[in-house]
């Protein structure tokens, strides 16, 4: 079992709500320094104003790209990985092509994680965002293993705005399918320290969430982005 005093360094402290204002960012940015979450993580937007409020900390700016369709051409994906690298990002979350795991063009899927990562390579890690809810069991496994096949870092379960998210059975089959090495983040529900450190039992290296201050102080959060 995880202990409160430890469970801070798996938490990607997120807003991405269409609505979060500059100030709302900022004490966002404040919290993860105090509490020493492992990164803040916001929409493209914000990148240059988190990177600049968390400079000189080791808490990283973690931004989101495609999101949270994953419908985005591989040209427009790899150009906003690019963009928002150069304002500042460290980390990269990336959706895939839901509808193209969907219709099993798995080339097209390949082609889209290869695109981002292949722009990130030595300037920002790539998660790549299967959205597991969408997906069977088998869809799953494939888009885990090409993420795995073309050098991305992580595999994440959701982007919080679907059908649902994260669950141990899911976090629990990425972490078989890609092995003891790659990193497995769990984001989607997680609004507690019982659920994150479930989820952390199960494989997961990192937990997307919203509500890392309740997860570190024992409290339940509120389900939102």
């Amino acid at each position: 079992m995880n202990t409160i005093e430890n469970i801070a360094k798996y938490i990607d402290h997120t807003i991405l709500k269409p609505n979060a204002t500059i100030d709302q960012v900022v004490a966002l940015c404040n919290e993860a320094k105090q509490y020493g979450f492992a990164s803040v993580c916001i929409n493209p937007t914000h990148t240059a104003l988190v990177a600049d409020e968390l400079n000189g900390t080791e808490v990283k700016t973690c931004v989101v790209v495609g999101f949270p369709l994953g419908a985005n051409t591989t040209a427009m994906k790899a150009a906003e990985t690019n963009a928002v690298i150069s304002l500042g990002a460290q980390e990269v979350d990336m959706v895939i092509n839901i509808g193209a795991a969907k219709t099993g063009n798995w080339t097209l899927v390949e082609k889209d994680i290869k695109g981002v990562v292949k722009v990130a390579a030595g300037r920002a890690i790539v998660k790549v965002i299967i959205e597991t809810c969408l997906l069977t069991d088998d869809e799953k496994v494939k888009a885990c293993e090409l993420s795995k096949k073309v050098g991305a870092d992580f595999v994440k379960t959701s982007t919080g705005f679907s059908t649902g998210g994260a669950t141990t059975d899911d976090i629990a089959l990425m972490r078989k399918t890609v092995g003891p090495d790659m990193g497995v983040k769990a984001s989607g529900g997680v609004r507690d320290y019982a659920t994150a450190a479930a989820m952390i039992t199960a494989g997961a290296t990192r937990i997307g969430a919203s509500a890392g201050i309740a997860i570190v102080e024992g409290g339940v959060g509120a389900d939102s982005y």
